[in-house]
């Protein structure tokens, strides 16, 4: 029976990316009215499969933001010396294009640093943003600016940060910068750059760089008490980054959907996913309007192997189990809106993301 039932689910999953989604509602952008400014938007929902995703829209009353995307992918994960990969791995593939080992961020295989994505919109001049709710340092942000064969070595990789331009960054992490064993003040160096360093949203204003370090180390959840500084994060930065008539390439991760699952915590899980869900209505919202804008929405990995085993559609509520504390080596959904979505569609490795993004702005 269970191999039945998996069977079912497999191929429900492969029908899905051969069709638009029941649940769309917004109007696809014509590609012809699109000017030559481009901007992308990469969600991230780390540990994010597709029961997180339905367990959420249940709890929701069947309702998700994400749900309004029009194309939907599917995209493997493994890392080039593991079957079930580690954020470093997974991030790198989906931020440089090469699959590579366990534990390390922007490197190669051999440990060679890769040019990220963000670095290549740097270099074409556009704008940048970093948003997480994790710290600043931690593996999923820093696979787009560090290059590092230790994604832990965190004072290396914050370092490395300020060596960037990102116009935009908010997450937690400022012990790396200010409390180091080096005993340089990475916040001096930030506000020599003519950065506005805040602990708060409220406090950013006029038109310098945002560095927005929220917490010491890693924010709160959102349980207990982060509110919802990710969405706005994301509607601030955008008001920002849109004022570049060259485009911009942002980065919003969901960070703690990653730990939930981990922890083998349902109520924590959904709270963060409907968290980044609201993120996610931010970034549809302005690709609505804007109509120049790619919305790109997927996981790095599976975590928990958590499945669904009963629920309740009138009450809203779900009955779920994880069967790991760890990462899992199963297919993740992409979902995508905007100018170039389509390209989305099909079966692939993570590692075409970033074709995908590269082939979009067209960078050479």
């Amino acid at each position: 029976m269970k191999k039945i039932t998996f069977l079912i689910a497999v191929l429900t999953i492969l029908f899905s990316c051969t069709k638009k989604t029941d649940n769309v509602q917004l109007e696809p952008v014509n590609e012809e009215t699109t000017g030559q400014k481009k901007n992308i938007i990469f969600l991230i929902g780390d540990g994010m499969g597709l029961a997180q995703i339905s367990g959420a829209r249940t709890v929701n009353n069947d309702q998700l933001n994400i749900l309004r995307c029009e194309y939907i992918g599917i995209q493997s994960t493994h890392a080039a010396d593991e079957y079930v990969t580690d954020s470093g791995a997974s991030g790198t593939a989906m931020s440089c294009g090469q699959k590579t080992n366990h534990y390390t961020v922007g490197v190669d295989v051999d440990g060679n640093p890769l040019t990220t994505i963000l670095e290549m919109a740097e270099n074409n001049d556009l704008s940048t943003g970093l948003i997480t709710t994790s710290h600043i340092a931690h593996a999923t942000p820093a696979v787009f600016y560090a290059h590092n064969t230790d994604r832990f070595d965190y004072e290396s990789v914050a370092y490395e940060l300020i060596s960037k331009d990102v116009d935009f960054f908010m997450g937690g992490g400022q012990k790396y910068f200010d409390q180091r064993t080096d005993e340089l003040n990475l916040i001096d160096s930030l506000i020599a750059k003519e950065y506005q360093v805040v602990n708060n949203l409220s406090q950013i204003s006029g038109d310098k760089k945002v560095a927005c370090l929220i917490s010491e180390d890693h924010p709160p959840s959102y349980t207990e008490g982060r509110g919802d500084v990710l969405p706005n994060s994301v509607e601030i930065a955008l008001n920002r980054l849109k004022k570049n008539d060259n485009g911009f390439f942002m980065m919003v991760e969901g960070a703690q959907i990653d730990w939930a699952c981990e922890n083998n915590e349902q109520d924590y899980l959904i709270a963060e996913m409907l968290d980044f869900d609201n993120a996610v209505g931010k970034a549809l919202d302005f690709a609505e309007s804007d109509g120049n804008t790619l919305v790109v929405i997927t996981g790095d990995h599976e975590t928990g192997g958590y499945a669904l085993v009963d629920g309740d559609l009138d009450a809203n509520t779900v009955a779920g189990e994880f069967v790991t504390f760890h990462h899992t080596g199963t297919m993740i959904p992409v979902f995508a809106f905007g100018p170039g979505a389509e390209e989305f569609s099909g079966v692939y490795e993570n590692t075409q993301i970033f074709y995908k993004f590269k082939q979009y702005f067209d960078f050479n």
